[in-house]
Protein backbone atom coordinates (compact mmCIF):
# COMPACT_ATOMS: atom_id res chain seq x y z
CA UNK A 1 0.00 0.00 0.00
CA UNK A 2 2.92 2.16 -0.45
CA UNK A 3 4.01 1.66 3.37
CA UNK A 4 6.48 -0.75 3.59
CA UNK A 5 8.45 1.13 6.07
CA UNK A 6 5.88 0.47 8.46
CA UNK A 7 6.28 -3.14 7.82
CA UNK A 8 8.06 -5.46 10.49
CA UNK A 9 9.83 -8.34 8.72
CA UNK A 10 10.68 -10.25 12.01
CA UNK A 11 9.79 -10.31 15.35
CA UNK A 12 12.13 -10.80 18.85
CA UNK A 13 11.78 -11.05 22.21
CA UNK A 14 14.06 -10.19 24.56
CA UNK A 15 14.04 -10.12 28.86
CA UNK A 16 15.39 -6.81 29.31
CA UNK A 17 12.32 -5.24 28.36
CA UNK A 18 8.97 -6.25 29.39
CA UNK A 19 5.79 -5.25 27.27
CA UNK A 20 2.58 -4.54 28.50
CA UNK A 21 -0.64 -3.00 26.46
CA UNK A 22 -3.73 -1.67 28.12
CA UNK A 23 -6.37 -1.12 25.53
CA UNK A 24 -9.42 0.63 26.13
CA UNK A 25 -12.63 1.09 23.54
CA UNK A 26 -15.39 3.46 23.16
CA UNK A 27 -18.11 1.67 21.56
CA UNK A 28 -20.27 4.09 19.91
CA UNK A 29 -19.97 3.59 15.83
CA UNK A 30 -21.81 5.64 13.18
CA UNK A 31 -24.31 3.69 11.70
CA UNK A 32 -23.68 1.94 8.31
CA UNK A 33 -23.59 4.42 5.97
CA UNK A 34 -21.58 7.52 6.93
CA UNK A 35 -22.75 10.93 4.88
CA UNK A 36 -26.55 11.05 5.16
CA UNK A 37 -26.07 13.45 8.21
CA UNK A 38 -27.32 16.37 7.30
CA UNK A 39 -28.19 19.48 10.75
CA UNK A 40 -31.76 19.03 12.07
CA UNK A 41 -31.64 22.39 13.30
CA UNK A 42 -31.14 25.54 12.37
CA UNK A 43 -28.26 27.37 14.22
CA UNK A 44 -28.05 31.11 14.80
CA UNK A 45 -24.22 30.92 15.33
CA UNK A 46 -22.18 34.23 16.60
CA UNK A 47 -18.74 32.59 15.49
CA UNK A 48 -20.26 32.57 11.65
CA UNK A 49 -20.91 35.99 11.28
CA UNK A 50 -17.10 37.18 12.34
CA UNK A 51 -15.07 39.20 9.80
CA UNK A 52 -11.31 37.71 9.13
CA UNK A 53 -8.41 39.76 7.42
CA UNK A 54 -6.64 37.53 4.87
CA UNK A 55 -4.02 36.92 7.10
CA UNK A 56 -6.43 35.53 10.32
CA UNK A 57 -8.32 33.66 7.37
CA UNK A 58 -4.99 31.98 5.96
CA UNK A 59 -4.05 31.39 9.52
CA UNK A 60 -7.17 29.53 10.53
CA UNK A 61 -7.32 27.48 7.05
CA UNK A 62 -4.03 26.38 8.20
CA UNK A 63 -4.99 25.17 11.78
CA UNK A 64 -8.18 23.55 10.58
CA UNK A 65 -5.81 21.68 8.04
CA UNK A 66 -3.31 21.02 10.34
CA UNK A 67 -5.96 19.07 13.00
CA UNK A 68 -7.88 17.12 10.00
CA UNK A 69 -8.28 13.83 10.73
CA UNK A 70 -8.11 10.57 8.21
CA UNK A 71 -11.54 9.37 7.67
CA UNK A 72 -12.88 5.65 6.71
CA UNK A 73 -12.46 5.39 2.99
CA UNK A 74 -15.91 4.61 2.41
CA UNK A 75 -19.60 5.06 3.55
CA UNK A 76 -20.41 1.60 4.38
CA UNK A 77 -18.50 0.66 7.84
CA UNK A 78 -20.24 -1.51 9.67
CA UNK A 79 -19.74 -2.72 13.64
CA UNK A 80 -17.76 -5.71 12.83
CA UNK A 81 -15.43 -3.98 10.63
CA UNK A 82 -14.82 -1.40 12.72
CA UNK A 83 -11.30 -1.52 15.24
CA UNK A 84 -11.27 -4.17 17.97
CA UNK A 85 -8.52 -3.74 20.65
CA UNK A 86 -8.74 -7.21 21.24
CA UNK A 87 -7.55 -8.83 18.17
CA UNK A 88 -4.76 -5.59 17.65
CA UNK A 89 -1.18 -6.36 18.38
CA UNK A 90 1.89 -4.69 18.53
CA UNK A 91 5.55 -5.73 18.41
CA UNK A 92 9.06 -3.97 19.13
CA UNK A 93 10.53 -2.51 15.99
CA UNK A 94 14.42 -3.52 15.41
CA UNK A 95 14.94 -5.16 18.82
CA UNK A 96 18.21 -5.16 19.99
CA UNK A 97 19.86 -7.38 23.24
CA UNK A 98 20.46 -4.16 25.26
CA UNK A 99 18.92 -0.70 25.30
CA UNK A 100 20.69 2.33 26.73
CA UNK A 101 19.16 5.88 27.98
CA UNK A 102 18.78 7.51 25.37
CA UNK A 103 17.92 4.89 22.96
CA UNK A 104 14.87 5.20 20.71
CA UNK A 105 12.28 2.38 20.77
CA UNK A 106 10.66 2.13 17.87
CA UNK A 107 6.90 -0.01 18.67
CA UNK A 108 4.52 -0.92 15.39
CA UNK A 109 1.17 -1.48 16.03
CA UNK A 110 -1.30 -3.82 14.06
CA UNK A 111 -4.99 -2.62 14.01
CA UNK A 112 -7.49 -5.20 13.42
CA UNK A 113 -11.25 -5.53 13.13
CA UNK A 114 -13.92 -7.50 15.22
CA UNK A 115 -13.74 -10.10 12.42
CA UNK A 116 -9.66 -10.33 13.01
CA UNK A 117 -9.41 -8.93 9.85
CA UNK A 118 -6.58 -6.31 9.20
CA UNK A 119 -7.59 -3.14 9.09
CA UNK A 120 -6.44 -1.09 6.07
CA UNK A 121 -6.95 2.65 6.91
CA UNK A 122 -6.26 4.58 9.94
CA UNK A 123 -7.70 7.28 12.01
CA UNK A 124 -8.12 5.62 15.06
CA UNK A 125 -6.51 7.69 18.13
CA UNK A 126 -4.34 6.20 20.36
CA UNK A 127 -2.40 7.13 23.74
CA UNK A 128 1.31 5.39 24.55
CA UNK A 129 3.28 5.93 27.83
CA UNK A 130 6.32 3.77 28.62
CA UNK A 131 6.93 3.23 32.62
CA UNK A 132 8.32 1.64 35.43
CA UNK A 133 6.21 1.18 38.10
CA UNK A 134 8.77 0.61 41.22
CA UNK A 135 10.78 3.66 39.65
CA UNK A 136 7.32 5.82 39.69
CA UNK A 137 8.65 6.46 36.23
CA UNK A 138 7.08 7.34 33.38
CA UNK A 139 7.02 9.29 29.74
CA UNK A 140 4.51 9.52 26.72
CA UNK A 141 5.30 8.41 23.16
CA UNK A 142 4.49 9.93 19.78
CA UNK A 143 2.16 8.16 17.63
CA UNK A 144 2.72 8.38 14.04
CA UNK A 145 -0.17 6.88 11.84
CA UNK A 146 0.36 4.93 8.55
CA UNK A 147 -3.55 5.35 7.19
CA UNK A 148 -3.05 1.84 6.63
CA UNK A 149 -4.18 0.05 9.74
CA UNK A 150 -0.58 0.17 10.99
CA UNK A 151 0.65 2.99 13.59
CA UNK A 152 4.38 3.62 15.00
CA UNK A 153 4.99 4.63 18.16
CA UNK A 154 8.61 6.56 18.94
CA UNK A 155 9.32 6.33 23.11
CA UNK A 156 13.01 7.89 23.99
CA UNK A 157 14.13 5.63 26.73
CA UNK A 158 14.99 8.25 29.77
CA UNK A 159 15.94 6.29 32.44
CA UNK A 160 17.78 2.68 33.46
CA UNK A 161 15.37 -0.29 34.48
CA UNK A 162 12.50 -2.52 33.71
CA UNK A 163 10.39 -0.28 31.03
CA UNK A 164 6.34 -1.28 30.19
CA UNK A 165 5.07 -0.20 26.74
CA UNK A 166 1.53 0.56 27.27
CA UNK A 167 -0.78 1.38 24.41
CA UNK A 168 -4.76 2.57 24.87
CA UNK A 169 -7.20 2.87 21.95
CA UNK A 170 -9.11 5.97 23.40
CA UNK A 171 -11.34 5.62 20.15
CA UNK A 172 -11.50 3.38 16.78
CA UNK A 173 -11.92 5.50 13.66
CA UNK A 174 -15.44 5.10 12.96
CA UNK A 175 -16.05 6.91 16.34
CA UNK A 176 -14.06 9.44 15.84
CA UNK A 177 -16.39 10.31 12.83
CA UNK A 178 -19.37 10.46 15.39
CA UNK A 179 -17.31 12.81 17.65
CA UNK A 180 -16.57 15.04 14.13
CA UNK A 181 -20.38 15.17 13.38
CA UNK A 182 -21.44 16.21 17.33
CA UNK A 183 -19.19 18.45 17.32
CA UNK A 184 -20.38 20.13 14.09
CA UNK A 185 -24.24 19.89 14.16
CA UNK A 186 -24.36 19.90 17.88
CA UNK A 187 -22.63 22.51 19.65
CA UNK A 188 -25.60 22.92 21.25
CA UNK A 189 -25.15 19.69 23.15
CA UNK A 190 -24.24 21.56 26.73
CA UNK A 191 -26.80 24.16 27.04
CA UNK A 192 -26.75 27.34 29.56
CA UNK A 193 -29.30 29.31 30.81
CA UNK A 194 -29.80 33.35 32.08
CA UNK A 195 -32.36 34.72 34.17
CA UNK A 196 -34.47 38.33 33.65
CA UNK A 197 -35.69 39.88 36.22
CA UNK A 198 -37.38 43.28 36.24
CA UNK A 199 -40.04 43.76 39.62
CA UNK A 200 -41.75 40.69 40.02
CA UNK A 201 -41.34 39.34 36.99
CA UNK A 202 -38.65 36.86 36.50
CA UNK A 203 -38.09 34.25 32.94
CA UNK A 204 -35.25 32.13 32.55
CA UNK A 205 -34.07 31.14 29.38
CA UNK A 206 -31.85 29.16 27.44
CA UNK A 207 -27.98 30.65 26.59
CA UNK A 208 -25.29 29.39 24.29
CA UNK A 209 -22.85 30.62 21.16
CA UNK A 210 -24.93 28.53 18.80
CA UNK A 211 -28.51 28.66 19.69
CA UNK A 212 -31.24 26.93 17.34
CA UNK A 213 -34.38 27.82 16.11
CA UNK A 214 -36.03 30.96 14.94
CA UNK A 215 -36.48 32.42 18.18
CA UNK A 216 -35.75 35.56 18.87
CA UNK A 217 -32.55 36.43 20.35
CA UNK A 218 -30.53 38.92 23.11
CA UNK A 219 -27.12 39.53 21.57
CA UNK A 220 -24.79 39.69 24.49
CA UNK A 221 -21.42 39.64 22.21
CA UNK A 222 -19.02 41.56 23.82
CA UNK A 223 -18.19 44.77 22.67
CA UNK A 224 -14.21 44.71 22.92
CA UNK A 225 -13.26 41.38 22.03
CA UNK A 226 -16.11 40.81 19.37
CA UNK A 227 -16.64 37.43 21.24
CA UNK A 228 -20.36 36.27 20.52
CA UNK A 229 -22.92 35.20 22.92
CA UNK A 230 -26.86 34.67 22.68
CA UNK A 231 -30.10 34.02 24.94
CA UNK A 232 -33.27 33.51 23.75
CA UNK A 233 -34.97 36.41 24.48
CA UNK A 234 -37.91 36.29 27.29
CA UNK A 235 -41.39 37.02 26.20
CA UNK A 236 -42.32 39.73 28.71
CA UNK A 237 -39.13 41.05 29.86
CA UNK A 238 -36.14 43.26 27.95
CA UNK A 239 -32.98 41.85 27.26
CA UNK A 240 -31.53 44.42 29.69
CA UNK A 241 -33.08 42.53 32.44
CA UNK A 242 -30.72 39.80 32.30
CA UNK A 243 -29.38 39.21 35.94
CA UNK A 244 -27.54 35.89 35.92
CA UNK A 245 -25.56 32.98 34.08
CA UNK A 246 -25.76 29.13 35.01
CA UNK A 247 -24.69 25.74 33.12
CA UNK A 248 -28.05 24.70 32.48
CA UNK A 249 -26.93 21.32 31.48
CA UNK A 250 -26.18 18.18 28.64
CA UNK A 251 -28.65 17.37 25.81
CA UNK A 252 -29.64 13.97 25.92
CA UNK A 253 -30.67 11.50 23.00
CA UNK A 254 -27.77 12.63 20.36
CA UNK A 255 -26.26 9.47 19.02
CA UNK A 256 -28.46 7.47 16.82
CA UNK A 257 -29.34 3.56 17.80
CA UNK A 258 -26.12 2.25 15.45
CA UNK A 259 -23.69 4.69 16.97
CA UNK A 260 -25.18 3.51 20.78
CA UNK A 261 -24.87 -0.23 19.96
CA UNK A 262 -22.81 -0.42 23.49
CA UNK A 263 -20.81 1.35 26.07
CA UNK A 264 -17.30 1.79 27.29
CA UNK A 265 -15.55 -0.92 28.69
CA UNK A 266 -11.64 -2.26 29.36
CA UNK A 267 -10.61 -4.70 26.33
CA UNK A 268 -7.88 -7.41 26.70
CA UNK A 269 -4.32 -6.96 26.48
CA UNK A 270 -3.39 -6.81 23.24
CA UNK A 271 10.66 15.12 16.40
CA UNK A 272 10.40 11.67 19.17
CA UNK A 273 11.23 13.49 22.21
CA UNK A 274 8.69 13.83 24.89
CA UNK A 275 8.56 17.33 26.92
CA UNK A 276 9.22 15.35 30.06
CA UNK A 277 8.93 12.60 32.19
CA UNK A 278 8.86 11.13 35.65
CA UNK A 279 11.29 9.71 37.99
CA UNK A 280 10.76 8.88 41.60
CA UNK A 281 7.11 10.76 40.75
CA UNK A 282 8.84 13.97 40.07
CA UNK A 283 8.44 15.48 37.04
CA UNK A 284 12.12 16.20 34.89
CA UNK A 285 11.58 18.64 31.97
CA UNK A 286 13.63 18.24 28.84
CA UNK A 287 14.42 21.30 28.24
CA UNK A 288 15.09 23.33 31.46
CA UNK A 289 15.70 22.26 35.12
CA UNK A 290 12.91 22.39 37.72
CA UNK A 291 13.14 23.52 41.47
CA UNK A 292 11.11 21.22 43.54
CA UNK A 293 9.15 23.27 46.11
CA UNK A 294 8.96 20.97 49.12
CA UNK A 295 8.36 23.60 51.59
CA UNK A 296 6.01 26.83 51.96
CA UNK A 297 8.63 28.86 52.62
CA UNK A 298 10.49 28.05 49.17
CA UNK A 299 7.56 29.16 47.67
CA UNK A 300 7.14 31.96 49.66
CA UNK A 301 10.18 33.52 49.11
CA UNK A 302 10.05 33.11 45.38
CA UNK A 303 6.20 35.22 45.06
CA UNK A 304 7.76 37.58 47.15
CA UNK A 305 6.98 41.15 45.89
CA UNK A 306 5.08 39.48 42.97
CA UNK A 307 1.06 39.62 41.93
CA UNK A 308 0.09 36.34 40.20
CA UNK A 309 -2.66 36.36 37.97
CA UNK A 310 -4.58 33.10 37.26
CA UNK A 311 -7.04 32.64 34.55
CA UNK A 312 -9.18 30.05 32.67
CA UNK A 313 -11.41 26.70 34.31
CA UNK A 314 -11.11 24.69 36.99
CA UNK A 315 -7.84 23.04 36.19
CA UNK A 316 -6.13 26.40 36.59
CA UNK A 317 -8.33 26.67 40.15
CA UNK A 318 -6.77 23.41 41.31
CA UNK A 319 -2.65 25.69 41.19
CA UNK A 320 -4.89 28.28 43.45
CA UNK A 321 -6.23 25.68 45.72
CA UNK A 322 -3.09 23.96 46.15
CA UNK A 323 -1.16 27.00 46.77
CA UNK A 324 -3.51 28.65 49.62
CA UNK A 325 -3.33 25.24 50.90
CA UNK A 326 0.37 24.85 51.01
CA UNK A 327 1.33 28.98 51.99
CA UNK A 328 -0.88 29.17 54.97
CA UNK A 329 -1.18 32.67 56.08
CA UNK A 330 -1.53 34.96 53.25
CA UNK A 331 -4.40 37.02 52.40
CA UNK A 332 -5.25 36.75 48.61
CA UNK A 333 -7.16 39.70 47.23
CA UNK A 334 -8.36 40.41 43.50
CA UNK A 335 -5.66 42.13 42.16
CA UNK A 336 -3.98 42.04 45.61
CA UNK A 337 -0.01 41.62 46.85
CA UNK A 338 0.73 38.27 45.97
CA UNK A 339 -1.50 36.30 44.30
CA UNK A 340 -4.72 36.97 42.61
CA UNK A 341 -7.33 34.58 42.84
CA UNK A 342 -9.15 32.81 40.08
CA UNK A 343 -11.69 35.07 38.92
CA UNK A 344 -14.46 32.71 39.23
CA UNK A 345 -13.64 32.29 42.88
CA UNK A 346 -14.88 36.21 43.31
CA UNK A 347 -18.02 36.65 41.16
CA UNK A 348 -20.79 37.42 43.13
CA UNK A 349 -22.99 34.21 43.33
CA UNK A 350 -26.97 34.04 43.64
CA UNK A 351 -26.76 30.32 44.39
CA UNK A 352 -23.84 27.67 44.60
CA UNK A 353 -24.71 27.33 40.37
CA UNK A 354 -25.51 30.83 39.55
CA UNK A 355 -23.94 33.78 38.69
CA UNK A 356 -24.18 37.50 38.59
CA UNK A 357 -23.15 37.74 34.63
CA UNK A 358 -21.90 41.09 35.04
CA UNK A 359 -18.95 40.01 36.88
CA UNK A 360 -18.19 37.26 34.03
CA UNK A 361 -15.20 39.08 32.19
CA UNK A 362 -13.24 37.94 28.96
CA UNK A 363 -9.29 36.99 29.45
CA UNK A 364 -8.36 39.35 26.99
CA UNK A 365 -10.14 42.12 28.42
CA UNK A 366 -8.36 41.50 31.65
CA UNK A 367 -5.02 41.10 30.32
CA UNK A 368 -5.64 44.71 28.31
CA UNK A 369 -5.80 45.92 32.28
CA UNK A 370 -2.84 44.53 33.59
CA UNK A 371 0.02 46.97 33.13
CA UNK A 372 3.03 43.78 33.73
CA UNK A 373 6.49 43.85 34.87
CA UNK A 374 8.94 41.82 35.66
CA UNK A 375 6.71 41.00 39.43
CA UNK A 376 4.06 40.50 37.35
CA UNK A 377 3.25 36.67 36.36
CA UNK A 378 0.00 35.45 34.77
CA UNK A 379 -1.07 31.50 33.89
CA UNK A 380 -3.59 30.76 31.19
CA UNK A 381 -5.84 27.72 30.78
CA UNK A 382 -8.56 27.79 28.29
CA UNK A 383 -9.58 24.10 26.76
CA UNK A 384 -12.04 22.29 28.73
CA UNK A 385 -15.24 24.16 27.85
CA UNK A 386 -15.05 24.51 24.42
CA UNK A 387 -14.89 20.99 23.35
CA UNK A 388 -18.20 21.17 22.52
CA UNK A 389 -18.29 24.05 20.35
CA UNK A 390 -16.56 23.73 16.24
CA UNK A 391 -13.19 24.29 16.37
CA UNK A 392 -13.59 27.81 15.05
CA UNK A 393 -15.24 29.20 18.73
CA UNK A 394 -11.88 28.22 19.83
CA UNK A 395 -9.49 29.70 17.47
CA UNK A 396 -11.45 32.68 17.86
CA UNK A 397 -11.25 33.04 21.48
CA UNK A 398 -7.15 32.57 21.26
CA UNK A 399 -6.49 35.03 19.12
CA UNK A 400 -8.01 37.61 21.21
CA UNK A 401 -6.34 36.28 24.02
CA UNK A 402 -3.09 36.22 22.09
CA UNK A 403 -3.81 39.87 20.47
CA UNK A 404 -3.57 41.03 24.21
CA UNK A 405 -0.58 38.66 25.25
CA UNK A 406 1.31 40.17 22.45
CA UNK A 407 0.53 43.69 23.51
CA UNK A 408 1.33 43.43 27.39
CA UNK A 409 4.47 41.66 26.38
CA UNK A 410 5.09 45.02 24.38
CA UNK A 411 4.53 47.27 27.09
CA UNK A 412 6.03 44.99 29.86
CA UNK A 413 8.80 42.34 28.14
CA UNK A 414 9.61 41.03 31.73
CA UNK A 415 6.38 39.97 32.44
CA UNK A 416 6.22 36.07 33.09
CA UNK A 417 3.07 34.58 30.83
CA UNK A 418 2.78 30.67 31.53
CA UNK A 419 0.32 28.81 29.41
CA UNK A 420 -1.43 25.14 31.39
CA UNK A 421 -1.68 22.72 28.61
CA UNK A 422 -4.88 20.45 28.55
CA UNK A 423 -4.92 17.26 30.14
CA UNK A 424 -6.60 13.63 29.53
CA UNK A 425 -9.09 12.34 31.67
CA UNK A 426 -11.75 9.36 32.61
CA UNK A 427 -13.68 8.66 29.55
CA UNK A 428 -17.31 6.89 29.61
CA UNK A 429 -19.95 7.16 27.17
CA UNK A 430 -21.69 10.22 27.95
CA UNK A 431 -18.16 12.25 29.27
CA UNK A 432 -16.58 11.45 25.49
CA UNK A 433 -19.79 13.26 24.13
CA UNK A 434 -18.95 16.45 25.78
CA UNK A 435 -15.18 16.37 26.92
CA UNK A 436 -13.46 13.57 24.59
CA UNK A 437 -9.50 13.33 25.34
CA UNK A 438 -9.64 13.77 21.24
CA UNK A 439 -11.59 16.52 21.31
CA UNK A 440 -8.83 18.24 24.25
CA UNK A 441 -6.24 16.77 22.08
CA UNK A 442 -7.50 18.77 19.14
CA UNK A 443 -7.86 21.92 20.79
CA UNK A 444 -4.42 21.38 22.71
CA UNK A 445 -2.67 21.10 19.13
CA UNK A 446 -4.21 24.23 17.81
CA UNK A 447 -3.16 26.47 21.18
CA UNK A 448 0.18 25.15 20.73
CA UNK A 449 0.50 26.02 17.03
CA UNK A 450 -1.16 29.98 17.90
CA UNK A 451 1.17 30.59 20.87
CA UNK A 452 4.49 29.19 19.00
CA UNK A 453 7.03 31.50 18.67
CA UNK A 454 5.84 33.96 21.20
CA UNK A 455 7.76 35.02 24.37
CA UNK A 456 5.04 32.28 26.83
CA UNK A 457 6.05 29.34 28.82
CA UNK A 458 4.34 26.12 29.13
CA UNK A 459 3.81 23.64 31.41
CA UNK A 460 2.63 20.46 29.73
CA UNK A 461 -0.17 18.97 32.02
CA UNK A 462 -0.61 16.81 29.04
CA UNK A 463 2.11 15.00 29.31
CA UNK A 464 2.01 15.18 32.93
CA UNK A 465 -1.39 13.69 33.24
CA UNK A 466 -0.58 10.86 30.54
CA UNK A 467 2.83 9.71 31.22
CA UNK A 468 1.71 9.32 35.33
CA UNK A 469 0.51 5.94 36.38
CA UNK A 470 -2.69 6.97 38.44
CA UNK A 471 -5.43 6.77 36.71
CA UNK A 472 -6.70 9.69 34.09
CA UNK A 473 -8.83 12.43 35.74
CA UNK A 474 -9.82 15.68 34.88
CA UNK A 475 -9.16 17.60 37.78
CA UNK A 476 -5.41 15.60 38.89
CA UNK A 477 -4.60 14.07 41.80
CA UNK A 478 -2.04 16.56 44.40
CA UNK A 479 0.72 14.66 43.20
CA UNK A 480 0.14 15.56 39.61
CA UNK A 481 -0.68 18.96 40.51
CA UNK A 482 2.57 19.13 42.86
CA UNK A 483 4.70 18.55 39.98
CA UNK A 484 2.97 21.61 37.55
CA UNK A 485 3.26 24.24 40.24
CA UNK A 486 6.97 23.19 40.69
CA UNK A 487 7.04 23.94 36.56
CA UNK A 488 5.37 26.81 37.01
CA UNK A 489 6.98 28.33 39.64
CA UNK A 490 10.35 27.77 38.13
CA UNK A 491 9.50 30.11 35.19
CA UNK A 492 8.71 32.72 37.89
CA UNK A 493 11.81 31.79 40.01
CA UNK A 494 14.24 30.19 37.38
CA UNK A 495 17.39 28.23 39.06
CA UNK A 496 20.64 29.92 38.77
CA UNK A 497 22.56 28.05 36.43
Amino acid sequence: NGFGHCFLKSQQKYPSLSLEVDVYRFNFFPPPFFGLYSPSLKLYCGYEQQTLSKREQAEEESLLAAIQWPKPPDDKITFAQSTDPAHSDFVIVKPSALFKVGDQLEVLVRMKDFQGKPKQYGGDYLQARIHSPLLKAGAVGRVLDCHNGFYKVFFTLLWPGEVKVSVSLVHPSEAIQVLLRLREERPDRVYFKSSFKSGRFSETTECNVCLPGDLPVCNFTDLYTGEPWFCYKPRKLSCASRISHAKGGYQKGLLTQEENSSGMDKAEDPNVSPSGYYYQDQWRPRTHRIHHFNESDDITKCLQGKVIHLFGDSTVRQWFEYLTAFVPGYFFYLFGFVLVRPLQSFISRISDTELVFLNLRYIANELNGIVGGRNTVIAITVWSHFSTFPVEVYIRRLRNIRRSVIQLLDRSPKTVIVIRTANVQELGPEVSLFNSDWYSFQLDSVMRKMFSGIAVHFVDAWEMSLAHYLPHNLHPKEVIVKNQINTFLSYVCPLQT
